[in-house]
């Protein structure tokens, strides 16, 4: 079991799903539940994916929902490469968020690798 509160991939995924949030403030009404929705569960899933796998008995279920959280990460993504098509969202705001998912992203492959080798 791992203290998920201490692992900077947890606190960098906190970090990017608070940015989501507020992103997202400004969408439509008409994509309350929509998009705006979809673009917080995949945000939200990313940390909680962390902190359910880090709370596993075996690192070979922390490593599964590490896999959870990175298929959120890209889906994640997506829902933000279309708030910018759909003009939601400009570059200016969307490109820091898109890049700190790509450093979570490949932080979740280096600790999938690190467990794998426990």
């Amino acid at each position: 079991m791992h203290r998920f509160e201490e692992l900077k991939i947890w606190q960098k995924a906190m970090d990017i799903t608070e940015k989501c949030y507020r992103v997202s403030e400004n969408f439509p009404k008409e994509e309350k539940y929509g998009l705006t929705s979809q673009l917080r569960r995949s945000a939200v899933s990313i940390p909680s994916n962390i902190s359910e796998g880090a709370g596993r008995n075996t690192n070979g279920e922390f490593k599964q929902f590490l896999g959870i959280a990175n298929g959120s990460s890209y889906e994640l993504l997506t829902q933000l490469y279309l708030s910018k098509r759909l003009n939601l969202i400009n570059e200016e705001n969307v490109r820091p968020i898109i890049n700190e998912i790509i450093e979570v992203t490949k932080m979740n492959y280096s600790l999938q690798k690190s467990l794998t080798k426990s």
